[in-house]
C-alpha cells in the first residue's frame, strides 16, 4: 500500500515551506516521493515554489482549482489513479488552505483508491502568531484541519513570544470547543503536544516523529457553507511595480478595510536582472525572496474582495489616466 500524508493548514500558514523540508528528509531516507499540490483558484502558484525539488526520487503534480468539494474529490481521485503505477511509496498532499479534511478520507475509501493507498499522517500547520480576527467559516476550517491531526506543527515560532503562542493555542482550543470537538492542544511533554520549534532546527528525530504521527478520529460539528461564495481569489497579471513600491502597496492593502477581507497575497514579479521576486504576504508578515523561476501574476485571496478598488493599487497609472 502507498502511504499518503495530508499536510493541511489555513492560508499562509507555511504548508509549502514545510513540505519542501519534509520531502527532502523523506528522499534522504530512500523514499520515492510524489507531491500533489492544490491551489484555491485557477492558477497554482505554490507549485512553482517546489520546482527545485524535482529529481529522480521526487516529482510534483498539481490539481488546479477545485474549490468545490465535488470537483476536488474528482480531480484528486483521477490524480491518484494516474500516480499509482509510477513507483512512489510516499505521497504528500497539500490541499488549498480553504479545505475540509473530510474530503480527503472520502476519496481514500473509494474504489479502486482503497486498494492502492492508505492514510498515513495528517499533519496540520498553524501559524504561531495567527490573526485573532477570524470569521466563523475560518474558525470552522481551522477546526476541520486540526481535528484529525496526528501532529500539530506551529510555524514561525521564532517570531512569536511565549505569550503569543499561548494565545494562539487558546484561540484554537476555544474554536474546537465551539464546534464540539473534544481535542485540545497544550505545550507539554505529551505526544499530542504541538511541535513548537524553529523549522531550521528540526532534527532527524523530529522528522522521524512527524513521519509516523498517524491521524486521530475526532468528531466535530459541521458547518455548511459554499466556499466559492465565502472565499474568493483575484488575479492580477503583468504588474509593474518595484520591490519597494510593492512592499509599500501590500501594507496599504491589508490596512484598507474597504477592499474586503484579505487573507493572503502571493505571486511573482519579474526583476530587471532576469530573476523573479517571490511574494508571500499575510496581514502579519510579508516575505519577498529572489528566485530563479516564476510566473508573472499576483493572487489576492480573501472574502468579499472588491476588484475595482484593488486594481488601482497594482496599476496606479490606470488610476491617473
Amino acid at each position: 500500500m502507498i502511504q499518503i500524508d495530508l499536510i493541511t493548514g489555513f492560508l499562509g500558514s507555511g504548508k509549502t515551506t514545510f513540505i519542501k523540508k519534509y520531502a527532502e528528509w523523506l528522499v534522504s531516507k530512500g523514499y520515492q516521493v510524489g507531491i500533489i499540490e492544490n491551489d484555491f483558484g485557477a492558477v497554482n502558484i505554490d507549485m512553482l515554489m517546489l520546482q527545485d525539488l524535482l529529481g529522480d526520487r521526487i516529482d510534483v503534480e498539481q490539481i488546479v482549482g477545485g474549490s468545490v468539494v465535488t470537483d476536488w474529490k474528482r480531480r484528486f481521485r483521477t490524480k491518484l489513479i494516474s500516480m499509482a503505477m509510477r513507483g512512489f511509496n510516499r505521497i504528500l498532499v497539500e490541499p488549498s488552505g480553504i479545505y475540509d479534511v473530510d474530503a480527503f478520507f472520502d476519496v481514500l475509501h473509494d474504489e479502486p483508491i482503497d486498494s492502492w493507498y492508505e492514510a498515513g499522517n495528517v499533519i496540520t500547520i498553524l501559524d504561531a502568531g495567527m490573526d485573532e480576527c477570524m470569521s466563523r467559516q475560518e474558525e470552522y476550517l481551522m477546526v476541520s484541519q486540526t481535528a484529525n491531526a496526528g501532529m500539530l506543527i506551529l510555524s514561525k515560532v521564532q517570531d512569536a513570544s511565549p505569550d503569543r503562542i499561548a494565545t494562539t493555542l487558546s484561540h484554537l482550543n476555544h474554536a474546537l470547543e465551539e464546534f464540539k470537538c473534544p481535542r485540545r492542544f497544550e505545550l507539554s511533554s505529551t505526544k499530542a503536544s504541538p511541535l513548537c520549534k524553529p523549522w531550521d532546527s528540526l532534527t532527524d528525530e523530529d522528522f522521524a516523529l512527524i513521519s509516523s504521527c498517524g491521524w486521530v478520529r475526532a468528531d466535530h460539528e459541521k458547518l455548511w457553507f459554499d466556499p466559492k461564495k465565502s472565499f474568493s481569489s483575484l488575479f492580477f497579471m503583468h504588474v509593474r511595480l518595484s520591490q519597494e513600491a510593492l512592499e509599500e502597496t501590500l501594507q496599504q492593502l491589508f490596512q484598507d478595510d474597504g477592499l474586503g477581507i484579505i487573507f493572503r497575497i502571493k505571486g511573482y514579479l519579474p526583476l530587471p536582472e532576469g530573476d523573479w521576486l517571490q511574494i508571500n504576504a499575510t496581514p502579519l508578515e510579508t516575505l519577498c525572496e529572489c528566485v530563479p523561476m516564476g510566473q508573472e501574476i499576483l493572487i489576492v485571496i480573501g472574502q468579499d474582495l472588491q476588484e475595482s478598488l484593488l486594481r488601482p493599487y497594482f496599476f496606479p497609472r490606470d488610476l491617473s489616466s
